[in-house]
């Protein structure tokens, strides 16, 4: 069994990986246990986050505790949050009312992780799937944390063509000075960019399937709808984040590549990734069978 931290911006794609997450906990088999849940500004400002993040956990049914992380890059302002995508409560705009919220975990989002990760070395794999800034904040108050987890998995990057710019995936984009960092630290790395994950799609059709297959499908449709619209093009959405969790448990689903990736700081590139010529080797799963994780999505949750 996987040991997890799941690091999010919630966010309509990081409800479904965690709708995902837990299915594969309540299979007879489970082979991802989450651990904590951990929060950074991105789809929203991180009170947004934070509160999605706990509202997640109650609704799905899930015992991990939620610590607050960063409001704001290492170095640069905070951009807008993109409302015409995760809507104006950052999950679709659903309806959120309802019981009062347990409160977030005591200590920042950073000083968790190295709680966590130095209490179970070598055991622990942090899925990052919204900015890297906790991650940085947690190598540099912690350096030793690289050399003691089992790995890390990121939803980041675009090495073709970006969503936010030509060339740069949001979360990259977001902070780009923690993502060079954290590529260049000594841990082992899996990277899922946008050239994976873009073939990921619940259509529609396959959606409207869901809603009739029980309590978690219909969560799923009914999450998704307002998101769909922003890939009208699809018929459908992108499951980006999911994509990285499957990269856990369906690793044949990839293509990978393995080399040194760097990160743009500067100049009309910011937040491209790009192949680098040193530093640590990054597994990079750079296409994926789009059809069938999907499938594998929908056979799960359902």
């Amino acid at each position: 069994m996987s040991l997890l931290i799941l690091d999010t911006d919630p966010g309509v794609d990081d409800a479904l990986a965690l709708l995902y997450l837990r299915a594969r906990n309540q299979q007879k088999w489970p082979d991802l246990k989450l651990l904590a849940i951990t929060t950074v500004f991105g789809n929203a400002d991180v009170e947004t986050t934070t509160r999605n993040a706990l509202w997640l956990r109650a609704r799905l049914g899930l015992s991990a505790p939620v610590y607050r992380g960063a409001a704001e890059p290492l170095t640069r302002p905070r951009g807008l949050s993109p409302k015409h995508v995760h809507g104006e409560n950052g999950l679709g705009d659903l309806d959120l009312s309802g019981a009062p919220l347990s409160p977030a975990g005591s200590g920042a989002a950073h000083e968790r992780i190295i709680d966590l990760v130095r209490a179970r070395p070598r055991e622990i794999t942090i899925v990052a799937i919204g900015p890297l800034t906790n991650l940085a904040l947690a190598l540099r108050a912690a350096p030793d944390v690289a050399g003691l987890v089992a790995g890390v998995t990121i939803m980041g990057g675009a090495f073709a063509a970006g969503n936010v710019t030509p060339f740069a995936e949001a979360n990259i984009h977001n902070d780009p000075e923690a993502a060079a960092e954290v590529l260049a630290a000594p841990w082992p790395v899996t990277l899922v960019p946008l050239d994976a994950t873009m073939s990921c799609v619940l259509t529609n059709a396959k959606a409207g399937e869901l809603a009739q297959q029980g309590e978690a499908g219909r969560f799923a449709h009914d999450i998704t709808r307002g998101y769909a619209k922003a890939y009208e093009r699809l018929d459908g959405c992108v499951l980006h984040d999911v994509a990285a969790l499957v990269s856990l448990t369906r690793p044949e689903l990839f293509e990978t590549r393995v080399a040194p990736v760097s990160v743009a700081t500067s100049g009309e590139r910011l937040g491209q990734t790009a192949w680098g010529e040193d530093g640590p080797a990054v597994s990079v799963r750079l296409r994926a069978d789009g059809a069938a994780l999907a499938r594998h999505f929908r056979e799960t949750v359902a």
